[in-house]
């Protein structure tokens, strides 16, 4: 199965009624800082507070009349893209999530109509519930990441991007499942040969680095992180998302817990924005030096605002916060 600039067009003109185009706009602290023009694509703008809903309303929208529902997997955003894309199609929505997600994220789901199965403490582990549901009740199972339809749609993060600044030379990807990474990277690369798209992900549980180093899907093993939405492996059968991060992407960096956390702050104290922690490790890793020599303009994706405010409040407070069995050293905001 194969996806094209093509695919992603159609995406466009499918979810333009349901997602809004998110604003690309300068940092000027963060470009400063690099030396370029850094820009930040606002996603967090979408009306669930997340990218997500790209992807699953061009999904949910092309199911055919006679569906019985909808199920999928989640870290969070996207089981709440799901619920708000099944919710405008009058169908019924199961997300299927594991005991590592924030509560925030099961509330808002909750709130958007759909159905919350809590099963085990893996995506793995939600996934298959989610398998079964499809198997046995009939649902039509919608991917976070490995999906055609999926893919386009978050893709058209990167015909906007490229649409809004044709002369964009490097593209930073938040990387969990490879959707979001996929289709941006086919959209940048088909319209901009040239451009640098790179994924980036925490330094614990990062299951699409793994699998690319090892040349194949592999599980790891999933930990609190500020970065939850970046949890959970990326399924033994990939078909898709693996193959087009691992052809297409530059690079893939790793960012400390640290790093997202300062990072977080950053954005808080010099853009005013309120954004998960898997939004920022694109900054993290500019603030890290992690990035090679950037040599024109850069954007990131700050993919989603629907994170736990009173780990955000310790966050720009500079209080410790506690990620599982790890505590993590707060530490006040300094420029």
């Amino acid at each position: 199965m194969s996806l094209s600039l093509a695919d992603i067009l159609a995406a466009a003109r499918t979810i333009r009624d349901v997602a809004v185009r998110a604003p690309l706009v300068p940092s000027p602290y963060l470009s400063a800082f690099c030396g370029q023009d850094f820009l930040l694509k606002l996603e967090n703008t979408q009306p669930i507070g997340a990218f997500k809903l790209r992807g699953a309303a061009n999904a949910v929208m092309n199911l055919p009349t006679d569906v019985k529902g909808v199920t999928c997997c989640s870290t969070g955003n996207h089981g709440r893209g799901v619920a708000y894309a099944a919710r405008a199609r009058g169908l019924r929505a199961v997300v299927c999530m594991s005991s590592l997600v924030p509560k925030a994220k099961v509330d808002g789901i909750r709130a958007l109509g759909a159905e919350v199965r809590i099963t085990g403490r893996s995506q793995d582990e939600a996934l298959a519930e989610s398998q079964r549901l499809a198997r046995d009740e009939g649902l039509a199972e919608i991917s976070p990441f490995d999906d055609p339809l999926v893919i386009a749609g978050q893709g058209t993060i990167g015909l906007e991007l490229m649409q809004d600044r044709p002369d964009l030379d490097t593209v930073l990807v938040p990387l969990s499942g490879g959707g979001l990474a996929a289709g941006v990277a086919l959209a940048v690369k088909a319209i901009r040969p040239d451009a640098t798209v790179i994924g980036i992900s925490m330094d614990r549980g990062a299951a699409m680095h793994a699998s690319i180093r090892a040349g194949h899907p592999v599980e790891v093993e999933e930990v609190a992180s500020l970065a939850d939405s970046l949890g959970g492996g990326i399924g033994s059968d990939n078909r898709l998302s693996f193959p087009l991060c691992r052809d297409l992407l530059d690079d893939v960096v790793l960012v400390t817990e640290e790093e997202i956390y300062r990072a977080m702050q950053t954005l808080f104290y010099e853009d005013r924005m309120v954004a998960e922690g898997a939004c920022v490790v694109g900054i993290a890793a500019l603030q890290a030096g992690k990035l090679p020599a950037l040599r024109g303009p850069v954007a990131t994706v700050i993919t989603g605002r629907n994170m736990d405010m009173e780990v955000f409040r310790q966050i720009v407070s500079g209080e410790d916060v506690i990620l599982g069995d790890v505590t993590l050293k707060g530490r006040p905001y300094a420029a």
